[in-house]
């Protein structure tokens, strides 16, 4: 049998709707652990490596806002929430935590695959040609190891953050719209991609502070974000 080479780490506590999409995931070539509840999760990533946490809001015991944050404070791995339609105040929070995307209840699993297989692509830095590094005032980014620097300093960013970051420097001192980043971020027409761009920004530029006296990341109001290439 071979080994997956993909693993998902699904946190949800619905036994039947957990069944089910397990079942269609492991069928297309997924590795599954399902666990029921949060504290579980937790021993499951100190356990081993997974590519992506599937993570339900909605569980006993301590909820999935609060293993998010747990898994943030140690772990870049990829986190997608999963909400129901009516919480939208959960996955703002949930954004701002640190999850990467957000998908709501009821949704196919085929989409489930899809958002999944984007966040490996991502991580693994399909999505981003092999450039040489680029570098804006400050700012270093090595697309082929998914790494930057700030003032020489290293910067700890999810995977999604520095494909978000490395984007605008290849356009520094240029407007882009939200559109024009989720399409860069995207990485192809079929390919799921990040739904909250207005959080990932905002956790984006929190990380990178001040720099010559004003945020590096500048909001163009009504029309999208810029990196400031140079001193004001």
């Amino acid at each position: 049998m071979t080994t997956p080479a993909v693993w998902v780490l699904y946190v949800e506590d619905d036994a039947r709707l957990a069944a089910f999409t397990a079942e269609y995931l492991t069928q297309r070539g997924l590795g599954i652990v399902h666990v029921t509840e949060g504290d579980a999760a937790l021993r499951e990533l100190r356990k081993r490596a997974f590519d992506v946490v599937v993570l339900d809001i909605m569980l006993p015991g301590r909820d999935g806002l609060s293993i998010c944050k747990t898994i943030r404070a140690s772990s870049d791995v990829p986190v997608l929430l999963v909400t129901a339609r009516g919480e939208e105040s959960d996955r703002v929070v949930g954004l701002e935590l640190g999850a990467d995307d957000y998908i709501v209840k009821p949704f196919s699993p085929r989409e489930l695959l899809a958002r999944i297989q984007a966040f490996v692509r991502r991580r693994r830095g399909e999505l981003t040609p092999k450039t040489a590094e680029l570098r804006v005032g400050p700012l270093t980014a090595d697309p082929g190891a998914l790494e930057a620097t700030l003032e020489g300093q290293p910067l700890s960013l999810s995977p999604t953050e520095f494909h978000l970051l490395a984007r605008l420097m290849e356009r520094p001192g240029r407007v882009l719209t939200r559109d024009q980043l989720l399409e860069l971020l995207k990485g192809g027409a079929d390919e799921a991609f990040d739904r909250a761009i207005d959080v990932q920004v905002s956790r984006l530029r929190q990380k990178l502070g001040e720099v010559w006296g004003h945020r590096l990341i500048k909001t163009i109001r009504g029309v999208g974000y810029m990196l400031v290439a140079e001193p004001r």
